[in-house]
């Protein structure tokens, strides 16, 4: 299958809601999270927000059809991954890698000290992935105040066994 990552259009925003859907999927299989494979996505108005911005990327198949998407936002002197969602019927093929990696060259190449997220510490798919790919878990103290404050907002909202991670991209190329 041929992938190529480009940045998001304007004609993807109505079809990265059903990307992330599916991707949610995989969620029905773990205890105590089963409800987020129902949860609210990020809107298509949301989407246009980002890639307006050029801050969000996707995964393309051959027919240009979104298999992935990766978005975030500029946080200071980092680059904030807000969603990274593959289609479970993609995911294990290094989409989620590739889209990170082109979200960290582009990173880079503007001047950003790293890449942050927050994910579930234990999901394998999350956390432990993302580690696989040299993100570092923050401790509470490490946290900027951006990441502290959107671990809070998450707690509030039922997310639970959260963590914040970070991608130092100084000197790596």
């Amino acid at each position: 299958m041929t992938i190529t990552i480009r940045l998001a259009l304007p004609a993807d925003a109505s079809l990265l809601p059903a990307v992330e859907r599916a991707a949610a999927q995989s969620f029905a299989a773990v205890p105590g999270l089963e409800y987020l494979a129902s949860s609210p996505v990020i809107a298509a108005d949301q989407h246009m927000a980002f890639l307006l911005t050029q801050r969000e990327w996707v995964a393309v198949d051959a027919r240009d059809r979104p298999l992935g998407f990766l978005c975030g936002q500029d946080c200071g002197d980092d680059w904030h991954i807000v969603e990274l969602s593959v289609d479970q019927a993609a995911q294990g093929r290094g989409l989620g890698r590739q889209l990170i990696g082109t979200a960290a060259d582009w990173a880079r190449a503007n001047g950003f000290a790293a890449l942050t997220l927050t994910t579930f510490a234990q999901v394998p798919w999350n956390a432990p992935f993302y580690a696989r790919l040299g993100f570092e878990r923050l401790t509470a103290e490490r946290c900027s105040n951006f990441l502290q404050r959107q671990l809070a907002a998450e707690h509030t909202h039922g997310l639970r066994n959260r963590c914040a991670m970070r991608l130092d991209l100084q000197g790596v190329s």
